[in-house]
């Protein structure tokens, strides 16, 4: 299959408040007033985590009949933790997430062994987990000077 390219445009819409925009989607991106937002929405670093819990459900939604697993629920909850003081330039240290943690719930009447593949299943098919698990190429900014 060829590679497909996916598109997105951020757009700031007062203060820190942005809404995105993908295939017509929107969501509204923001910080919480401790950190100099109106808290109309997650913040950038609570989307990654919702995107990396979004995209492991949907495959475990897609691949439990095909592993003939009944899925009779399943939800996870997950953390990051970083340093606010990276982003602010109050100290050397990264500026992203250092760690994430997950915790998936399965209710399934299948056996642990079978739910165990399952979940390595998901992990390594999971593209958003891939993303943060490796390193992205990251092309610098083009610049468009808007008059």
């Amino acid at each position: 299959m060829a590679i497909t390219t996916f598109k997105a445009t951020a757009r700031r819409k007062k203060g820190l408040a942005v809404t995105a925009e993908a295939r017509g989607f929107k969501v509204d991106i923001d910080e919480p007033e401790k950190l100099g937002g109106t808290d109309t929405g997650m913040n950038p670093v609570e989307l990654v985590i919702c995107a990396l819990g979004g995209c492991q459900t949907i495959l475990a939604a897609s691949f439990a009949e095909k592993m003939r697993i009944n899925l009779e629920d399943f939800w996870i909850e997950l953390e990051g933790e970083l340093d606010p003081d990276g982003f602010m330039g109050l100290s050397d240290v990264r500026p992203g997430y250092q760690k994430i943690r997950y915790n998936m719930h399965i209710k399934s009447d299948a056996s642990e062994e079978k739910i165990k593949k399952f979940v390595e299943l998901i992990e390594k098919r999971c593209p958003v987990g891939d993303t943060i698990g490796n390193a992205v190429e990251l092309e610098k900014a083009k610049i468009t000077i808007e008059k």
